[in-house]
């Protein structure tokens, strides 16, 4: 239990979540099919290139910081969550029968990677606390965020992908635009990060597509499907908004690891997430 004490201390846990927002329900499986209409409808405005013109600061209000991306109820540590996934119906990571019980392994045994500093992963990285600043200039579509230095470059100028057999925590993202969506392809992710603080995990197949579109002036409609078949039995989404942060809003740099003195005492009780398929 002092690991999930420690990591709810730097996860923002019992944030006040919005029961609306932009005119949709807050809860994923409400937003989803409300904010593709509103989406559908909206006119956004656009860059020099003519591209919808996202930049500004933004946070997730509805995501809990990353605890958990399924329905949880809460208890002393965690808060209450409303899951994120959109498909399938039933809320819920669809893993294949031989990994029913490797995320309560993970909780057990490891210490969440972002716990550690590392960084996140894809699509981790738009749920994950504080908040992100997008930058946007012709044929780069940029996320800097506030926790431990994270951020993403991802070229929109139809560059391909780097060699298959490198791999990288934050992987890496091509975009492309489609009408008013910018459609983001990860690829070359490896295995050691976690989708929230409970364990749920993927391999180093994981490829990811997500998709940005204003649904408003102030809200992006994020969403996301996530392709694994050496874990999940078929690819699934998760879908929440993006709220357009108070004028003039700062994103600042959290070190997160400079000054952290818990990881050595942790150590004595939990071991590192080094993937399904650890070196030896």
């Amino acid at each position: 239990m002092k690991l999930v004490l420690v990591l709810v201390a730097a996860l923002a846990a019992g944030q006040d979540r919005p029961q609306t927002v932009a005119g949709c329900p807050g809860a994923s499986q409400q937003f989803y099919p409300c904010a593709k209409a509103k989406a559908r409808a909206f006119n956004p405005p656009r860059m020099p290139d003519g591209t919808p013109d996202m930049r500004g600061a933004w946070n997730n209000p509805t995501t809990s910081g990353s605890q958990n991306i399924e329905d949880y109820p809460g208890d002393s540590f965690l808060g209450p969550q409303k899951t994120l996934i959109v498909d399938p119906p039933d809320g819920k990571i669809p893993y294949l029968p031989r990994w029913a019980t490797k995320k309560q392994e993970n909780l057990q045994q490891y210490i969440d990677p972002f716990g550690t500093c590392y960084p996140p992963g894809v699509p981790r990285h738009v749920y994950s606390p504080r908040g992100h600043h997008i930058l946007q200039s012709p044929g780069v579509f940029a996320i800097v965020s506030e926790f431990a230095h994270v951020y993403r470059m991802i070229p929109t100028d139809g560059s391909p992908h780097i060699g298959n057999d490198i791999r990288l925590y934050m992987g890496d993202s091509r975009g492309r635009w489609e009408g008013n969506t910018l459609v983001v392809d990860t690829a070359n992710l490896t295995d050691r990060t976690w989708l929230d603080i409970v364990g749920d995990f993927h391999s180093d197949a994981l490829h990811v597509i997500e998709r940005f579109t204003l649904l408003d002036p102030d809200t992006i409609f994020y969403e996301t499907t996530l392709n694994d078949p050496n874990v999940f039995t078929r690819p699934w989404t998760m879908a929440f908004p993006l709220v357009r942060m108070e004028k003039g809003h700062e994103v600042l740099e959290e070190a997160c690891f400079e000054g952290d003195h818990d990881i050595p005492e942790l150590l004595e009780t939990y071991k590192l997430y080094l993937g399904l398929n650890p070196p030896k």
